[in-house]
């Protein structure tokens, strides 16, 4: 047998021991909660040791399309509750744009239940050492409440940002206020969510 022989076997044999890591895709059925997922969690988390910031961080990650990472770095000057401009300044990481998003009655009403307790600490969601939550403390919290929920998918951080998309896709909001809402500075990224929602196809 011929060097040139073997070592194409033995090649071979390691591409079918290791075939390397699939895409997401291929364990998990979708990369998105819909909306009414996102307040099955949110109802859930009613139940919680800390309900007012576990609710508030399911509902905004959602609403405002937050990494876990922009989630978890929310602080308070972020957020403004002046009545009748509460604002949330939106700080987006990987070179997404930044952007201000009006808050909804909702948030104001779990933010403010939670300013009242934050004991000066800097960042909205904190542990119940005072200290900034970890992102590995959100997925732990979903994978947690999901079933509590109904859900029967494995949910994890970054399905909140996706909710967002999907849910103003199906709204039929524009593709550029989508993109501006998300802070995508490549349109093609925001082109996903509507290819996703089959409101195109309404009355076909």
């Amino acid at each position: 047998m011929s060097t040139v022989v073997t070592f194409e076997r033995r090649n071979a044999e390691k591409q079918t021991v290791s075939p390397g890591r699939r895409k997401n895709a291929d364990y998990r059925g979708r990369e998105y909660l819909d909306w009414p997922e996102v307040l099955a969690l949110v109802k859930a988390a009613k139940q919680n040791r800390n309900p007012d910031r576990d609710q508030a961080m399911i509902y905004m990650g959602a609403r405002h399309g937050l990494r876990v990472s922009e989630l978890t770095g929310l602080t308070w000057d972020q957020v403004h509750l002046d009545r009748g401009a509460e604002v949330l300044d939106v700080k987006r990481l990987k070179g997404s744009q930044d952007s201000k998003h009006p808050l909804d009655t909702t948030e104001i009403r779990l933010l403010n239940a939670l300013r009242k307790v934050s004991d000066g600490s800097r960042y909205v969601f904190v542990s119940e050492r005072r200290g900034k939550l970890s992102s590995a403390a959100v997925q732990k919290l979903l994978e947690r409440l999901a079933p509590v929920a109904g859900l029967n998918i494995k949910v994890h951080p970054h399905m909140l940002r996706h909710a967002a998309g999907h849910k103003f896709a199906n709204e039929g909001k524009d593709t550029r206020s989508l993109q501006l809402w998300l802070g995508h500075r490549n349109i093609r990224h925001t082109v996903a969510y509507t290819q996703l929602s089959d409101r195109c196809f309404k009355g076909w």
